[in-house]
């Protein structure tokens, strides 16, 4: 196995892990989410790092790591992001939420 693919196997496999043990816990907390967000910037940031320090053998390894490996750990940070985003801006304020319901009520009764 070469050592980009070793490497980025190795960063996959305890990003996943980590993100895995989080994701355990019951609750959706916003504080959990900016966690994961964390650990996927930093796998992002040693996957550079290396990259910048070892380089690609050829032309083939480097189109295939940026076609096909960098994305499935760009693709966490996109979708915890998104979810971070949904969880930041949802509302606890009951009245809102009642007052949103009510007015989604009568839209539908409406003719």
């Amino acid at each position: 196995m070469a050592r980009m693919e070793k490497f980025y196997v190795e960063t996959l496999r305890k990003l996943e892990t980590e993100i895995h043990e989080l994701e355990i816990e019951a609750d959706c907390s916003i504080q959990r989410i900016e966690i994961i967000v964390n650990l996927i910037v930093n796998s992002l940031y040693k996957l550079k790092m290396f990259v910048l320090e070892k380089g690609f053998k050829n032309t083939d390894e480097e189109i295939h790591f940026f076609k096909y490996k960098k994305p499935v750990i760009v693709s966490k940070l996109i979708y915890y992001n998104t979810i971070y985003k949904i969880e930041t801006k949802k509302t606890y304020d009951v009245k809102l939420i009642i007052k949103y319901l009510n007015i989604c009520i009568s839209v539908i009764k409406s003719p």
